[in-house]
């Protein structure tokens, strides 16, 4: 199946180089629109919370959308996994995803647009008196992790950089919230989880120690949440791709600006209490598009995902890890022209 799947792979890249040469071509100002010649028309999926919304609220609070060309339906999704699901049958055309749900882009069921935020909440935590104080001394202890989050992801790195294998330690699945409750009590001796869940933690067991965090890994590895398409979209209206993209690196320029005010602006946005998301971005590293697009044409956010990868591979999610060049659209979000400019 390999060969096989390589070979799309390499019709794919070829028939998008294909139409994004035929499109610089016969249409200078790089437009797109609908058959009736009005706005170009797109669905577009998201999460509830501030990194899944941010960048949709503010094209919405700044009018980027109207400035592109384009009319959204914006739909609500509660993860990432359904909104791939919406994108495989046609009911979506864009949507987002946690840094949990990327093994889906790399198994080929959806291209990555654009990288919106880098996480920087996620942790593996140990209770005082559990004798760890780093990663090696998980051996043999007993871990809570919800299975197939980024706590999960996390969890995986902090062993294979010890030497350990998931064998090495007894790995107690249960969801986020049950991870919270049963490391507060003490029926495990650590976790791997993410603020602001540690937070709550911290209110019962404030000595806890931090013995793995994300930034341990960055610039090498970091955890991006990330917008995506249709794959088939992305070959037969690169154009239309481009616009959205435009949008969201403008959107994305907005909140690296102004960064408290995206929290109030998105909460907004969610019908939230004001201060609801007061801090959010405590937990994230927002980098401006031209930042992003020197970080994509250097190689640096593919070797982001190829780790990403392989992570899932060890985790067995991911039978074949492939190569983020076959689903990331780097060379198209480099090109996409932000929609704030003229």
């Amino acid at each position: 199946m390999k060969p096989i799947r390589a070979a799309r792979r390499r019709a794919a890249g070829l028939f998008l180089a294909l139409a994004l040469v035929a499109t610089a071509a016969g249409c200078g100002d790089d437009s797109s629109s609908d058959a009736a010649g009005g706005p170009a028309k797109v669905t577009f999926g998201y999460i509830a919370d501030y990194s899944g919304a941010a960048a949709l609220a503010v094209a919405r609070k700044q009018g980027l959308w109207k400035k592109a060309g384009v009319t959204p339906e914006l739909k609500v999704f509660t993860n990432g996994p359904l909104q791939v699901q919406a994108l495989g049958t046609g009911d979506l055309d864009f949507g987002y995803l946690g840094p949990g749900a990327l093994w889906l882009p790399a198994s080929g069921r959806a291209s990555i647009v654009s990288v919106n935020m880098l996480g920087l909440a996620d942790r593996v935590i140990a209770r005082p008196g559990s004798g760890i104080d780093r990663p090696a001394d998980l051996k043999g202890k007993k871990v809570a992790v919800a299975e197939g989050t980024s706590g999960d992801m996390i969890l995986n790195l902090a062993l294979a950089g010890a030497g350990l294998e998931p064998d090495d330690i007894t790995k107690v699945a249960m969801d986020a919230s049950t991870v919270v409750t049963a490391f507060s009590s003490g029926q495990v001796d650590a976790a791997a989880t993410w603020y602001p869940l540690i937070d709550t933690m911290k209110k019962k067991v404030p000595d806890l120690k931090e013995i793995s965090r994300t930034e341990d890994y960055y610039p090498k590895l970091t955890f991006p949440n990330v917008f995506v398409t249709q794959p088939k979209l992305a070959s037969s209206d690169p154009a239309l791709v481009k616009k959205v993209t435009g949008v969201l690196k403008a959107a994305g320029d907005w909140i690296a600006a102004h960064p408290e005010e995206s929290e109030s602006v998105t909460a907004d946005f969610l019908k939230l209490p004001a201060g609801q998301l007061k801090g959010s971005t405590k937990y994230v590293k927002i980098l401006p598009s031209d930042e992003l697009t020197k970080l994509t044409r250097d190689g640096t956010v593919d070797g982001w995902f190829d780790e990403l990868a392989a992570t899932f591979h060890r985790m067995g999610k991911l039978p074949d890890p492939g190569k983020a060049q076959d689903y990331y659209l780097g060379d198209l979000y480099a090109a996409a022209r932000k929609a704030d400019r003229s």
